[in-house]
């Protein structure tokens, strides 16, 4: 890793500061980080926890590119701010997958989904970023 792993949450902050993820309604990001000490083997029940959701609570796995697919992806018909929000969530993608090992993204919830985007630093520390989407 060429970045001084105590790094990495300040440029997730720093990249998504001005970045929101739109569904039917738009939430920013934020970003977290969990020891290992406080989460020394991550599954979806100990996110669960760790997020203060039901254990009962339906939690959807997606595979990180397939998350940020859409938001990615440039259209023809994208004006230039369209254009640079794109490379803005390339960047952020890029960033996450250079710095992070074992990423997933976890949704949990229905209509009003909490979303976690979590992979380990080489510290053992777990790193992501949070945000919301609304589906109905």
């Amino acid at each position: 890793m060429n970045n001084n792993e105590f790094d990495i949450p300040k440029k997730l902050q720093s990249l998504s500061q001005n970045l929101v993820w739109m569904s039917e309604s738009d939430y920013p990001f934020d970003v977290f980080i969990w020891s290992n000490q406080e989460l020394k083997e991550f599954s979806i029940h100990h996110l669960l926890e760790k997020t203060n959701h039901s254990l009962e609570a339906p939690v959807k796995i997606l595979q990180i590119d397939n998350f940020f697919q859409s938001a990615t992806t440039e259209k023809d018909w994208y004006d230039d701010e369209e254009r640079e929000t794109v490379k803005k969530y390339q960047t952020l993608l890029e960033t996450l997958k250079q710095n992070l090992d074992n990423i997933q993204v976890y949704k949990i919830g229905e209509v009003e989904i909490d979303v976690y985007i979590v992979g380990q630093i080489k510290s053992g520390d777990w790193v992501g970023l949070s945000t919301k989407t609304v589906e109905t």
